[in-house]
């Protein structure tokens, strides 16, 4: 059985697997198409490429932004985008300015809990430009402070824990301009991590369709069965595409595994053909 995978990570931004080896993940996994969505980044998709013209694998170019709606984050997909367009890539590397300047505040405030931490360990760990706070949280690990990335932004990392700084970030409808722009779908990802205080989601989804949202996230890995069909129900009430993706990082969410997530999910592949026709009306 064939599998799509839309929702990946690597080395590039704060997965723990370069592209050709979650390309190959991929490959034992028997997906034939998928998407790399590093944040903010799109330097891997070159070696993702090769990779997958190796393993006869279709590379989907993307990237996941991370954008600010009241003051919780939400994150927008974009998919066959001009990844290569300079202007696309000096907003994108505006947002990694602004993680640089929040992430050594952040090791400033674990450094004065009494927590043995430098950014130079963080930085080592990320091998990348894009650096992140599960960077810090897998540093953290390594000490041996936490067992777990989870634990580490449970105690630490997350909103309102001692450790966290807030980040400057674009509106939703300002990312979404940024793939339109480059010609890209934009896609509302994983709907459930989303904190709405004073609207409902079809409210949120119905503004973002206005300034240009082209789909939801639906098959998600965490997605339970009832959130599946109330996504794929709000979907279908908007006319927006449905997608989905496994969110695979690596050792930062060791239970999520390419093309299948936690075990169950499947992403249905003729998704992709509507996507690929929306994307030649860009």
């Amino acid at each position: 059985m064939s599998r799509l995978d839309l929702h990946l990570h690597t080395t590039h931004s704060d997965g723990s697997c370069t592209p050709t080896e979650v390309v190959g993940l991929a490959h034992q996994a028997r997906v034939t198409a998928l998407a790399i969505t590093d944040h903010d980044i799109t330097s891997g998709i070159p070696e993702a490429i090769a990779a997958g013209e190796q393993y006869g694998i279709e590379i989907i170019p993307g990237v996941e932004i991370s954008s600010v709606v009241g003051s919780s984050e939400l994150h927008i997909l974009g998919y066959f985008l001009d990844w290569q367009s300079t202007l696309l890539n000096e907003r994108f590397k505006s947002l990694r300015d602004s993680r640089h300047r929040r992430n050594p505040q952040i090791v400033d405030r674990l450094q004065s809990l009494g927590i043995d931490i430098t950014y130079d360990d963080v930085r080592a760990l990320a091998g990348s430009d894009s650096v992140g706070r599960p960077h810090i949280a897998r540093a953290l690990m390594d000490k041996g402070v936490v067992t777990s990335a989870k634990e580490a932004f449970d105690r630490f990392l997350g909103e309102g824990k001692p450790a966290y700084v807030p980040r400057e970030l674009p509106s939703p409808a300002e990312a979404i301009h940024w793939i339109k722009a480059a010609r890209g779908l934009a896609v509302l990802a994983h709907p459930t991590w989303v904190k709405l205080t004073d609207q409902t989601l079809a409210e949120l989804a119905r503004q973002l369709k206005a300034e240009g949202l082209d789909g939801v996230e639906v098959y998600y890995s965490t997605h339970a069965a009832r959130q599946t069909r109330e996504y794929l129900s709000l979907a279908q009430q908007l006319g927006l595409l449905v997608t989905g993706g496994s969110d695979f990082h690596g050792l930062t969410k060791p239970d999520i595994e390419v093309g299948i997530g936690k075990g169950s999910l499947h992403i249905p592949t003729v998704l992709l053909s509507k996507m690929k026709e929306k994307a030649a009306q860009e």
